[in-house]
């Protein structure tokens, strides 16, 4: 792996070689990185000439001021934007989900029901949420509160051990609790919902929450003079991220609904990210990485090494750049942004909006920059670039398939 590389991703180069040799086994040798180095440099100096920059002379800072100025000016065309096509300015999340809905976004997922999810709430009752909801019976809550609302506050109030009696009923559920439907997206937004989204905003860091077992987003409402910086912009781009995670682990589940396990398989996809085991490669692989791939290869998709429901359009996944881009032309500066960087003291600067975003509402200096997002990106970016189709496909039909056929069986 090139140097830079190394270094934009931020781990040992010795073993990201050891990682990259792997990949290059596997795959044929193809010398991706270097050309993805290429493209990470060219790319990132074309980006800085149009912030007006020096490619051969911006420091980091520089290229981080650069950056916020340039959020912050989007976002007040995107606020216009919404504005004009109908949002109301006093209320951003309406506007919000308003713009979402616009998108051509593939909108099902393959989620829990709301009968069953009402059932296990009706077992484990929330009582912290019930009472910080404003709700004298569990009833009243249940008949007036969608699901997802109900989970966000219970998520965040109740204790770790209500949490875990909570999804610990997961592990008893089978794909007939689950349906296909539209992702839900929810802005609850009366007086108790606006005071306890303060709360909750100050505990997850963000103003988002999403379910993916459920398939729901939830925008937390803030009153107007808590909203931060681009509090817009970045409500719309962690939206658009929940739904592609929602979307991936759909996809992920669907494929696993004829195991015997499959309870399990949800109850561990609420805690972490769903992987598979590639032993070609000593290591996990990122489901949302097959995703992707089949979501840019679309020619490769070869439904019988799916078998069951999964289609080519159950493996889509939206670009958080080009949507902003179809609601405001202006912001396709941020079109292929994602995994580009520029390195300060051999730690990047990083042009990923999430990145940006992050660090410009909360007002982060220069040396707490976020930059997660762009070495997440940049890190699956090169397993797409060397992952082949044969050699995915022999991924999931060696973990899936075999204990497809002996349920079949």
């Amino acid at each position: 792996m090139t140097r830079l590389l190394a270094e934009l991703i931020g781990g040992s180069e010795r073993l990201l070689r050891n990682d990259l040799a792997k990949l290059e086994k596997v795959s044929g040798h193809p010398n991706a990185d270097i050309r993805l180095t290429t493209e990470v440099m060219q790319a990132t100096k074309d980006k800085l000439k149009e912030l007006g920059l020096d490619p051969q002379d911006t420091t980091g800072p520089e290229l981080y001021a650069a950056l916020q100025e340039r959020l912050k000016d989007d976002d007040a065309r995107l606020v216009a934007t919404i504005h004009a096509a109908g949002g109301d300015p006093d209320d951003v999340l309406s506007g919000v989900t308003h713009a979402l809905q616009q998108l051509p976004l593939a909108g099902t997922c393959f989620a829990l029901k709301s009968t069953i999810a009402k059932r296990m709430f009706t077992k484990t009752q929330p009582k912290k949420a019930m009472k910080q909801l404003g709700y004298r019976s569990f009833e009243s809550m249940l008949k007036h509160e969608p699901v997802a609302a109900i989970l966000a506050v219970a998520w965040s109030v109740e204790s770790p051990s209500w949490r875990k009696s909570f999804t610990d009923q997961y592990a008893k559920l089978n794909a007939s609790d689950f349906e296909t439907r539209a992702i839900t997206v929810i802005h609850p937004k009366s007086a108790k919902w606006v005071a306890l989204g303060s709360d909750l905003v100050r505990q997850h860091k963000h103003s988002v929450l999403s379910f993916k077992e459920i398939g729901a987003v939830v925008l937390l409402p803030l009153p107007p003079n808590d909203q931060p910086p681009a509090f817009t912009t970045t409500t719309l781009i962690l939206a658009l991220q929940a739904m592609n995670e929602i979307r991936s682990a759909s996809s992920f589940l669907r494929l696993h609904q004829l195991r015997p396990d499959f309870g399990q398989i949800v109850q561990r996809l609420t805690y972490e990210e769903p992987q598979l085991i590639a032993e070609q490669l000593d290591q996990p692989v990122a489901w949302r990485v097959i995703q992707r791939f089949y979501a840019r290869f679309k020619d490769f998709f070869n439904p019988d090494a799916f078998e069951l429901d999964i289609q080519r359009h159950d493996l889509s996944w939206h670009s958080i750049e080009r949507s902003l881009e179809r609601l405001e032309p202006s912001l396709g500066f941020w079109r292929g942004t994602e995994h580009l960087a520029l390195l300060h003291n051999h730690q990047p600067v990083s042009l990923n909006i999430i990145d940006v975003a992050l660090s410009y509402c909360n007002n982060l200096p220069f040396e707490s920059r976020v930059v997660h997002h762009t070495r997440q990106a940049l890190n699956q970016e090169i397993l797409l670039r060397y992952l082949q189709p044969e050699n995915v496909e022999q991924l999931i039909r060696s973990q899936l398939q075999p204990e497809l056929v002996s349920e079949l069986a």
